[in-house]
């Protein structure tokens, strides 16, 4: 395809291609980690340290031993990421690694005293700044979020 006929064709398209969906999604995502990374810059934490500190803070919740690998399954957050983050969290002692009671191969991982109080203010201040982030929309914003969850896998997911 030559660059006349994409252009071509752009050019009878009824609308930008910066109005597409993708590209509204990615405008969209792009406005939110800026602001994630602006609420959570203050308390010394970037936003993938707030996810997978708050994720194991959720999981210790249960009371079960909590191994790398779920936090990284809950927080939807790539193994190798998720072990150099919680590397990081646990030199600042907001976590720690342990035994893991029944898996030898393992490591229990627990939020300690001080990064529970790091992930309750992080969240709070989260909270706030997702409500005002998504206020304008809210109504359709539930529509989206179902949308999102299903990830671009269609109708079947």
């Amino acid at each position: 395809m030559t660059a006349q006929s994409i252009a071509s064709r752009i050019a009878a398209r009824n609308q930008s291609p910066a109005l597409d969906r993708g590209a509204l999604l990615e405008r969209v995502s792009g406005r939110w980690q800026l602001e994630l990374r602006a609420a959570v810059q203050p308390l010394d934490l970037t936003p993938a340290q707030f996810r997978l500190l708050v994720a194991t803070a959720w999981l210790n919740a249960s009371g079960a031993a909590t191994r790398q690998s779920e936090i990284a399954a809950h927080a939807n957050s790539d193994a190798v990421v998720t072990s150099e983050v919680l590397r990081t969290l646990e030199a600042r002692d907001l976590i720690r690694r342990e035994p893991h009671p029944t898996d030898r191969r393992a490591k229990a991982i627990s939020v300690t005293e001080t990064g529970a109080a790091l992930a309750d203010r992080a969240m709070r201040i989260v909270e706030s700044v997702e409500s005002r982030f998504f206020e304008t929309g809210m109504s359709e914003f539930g529509v989206l979020a179902k949308a999102l969850k299903k990830g671009g896998r269609g109708k079947n997911s």
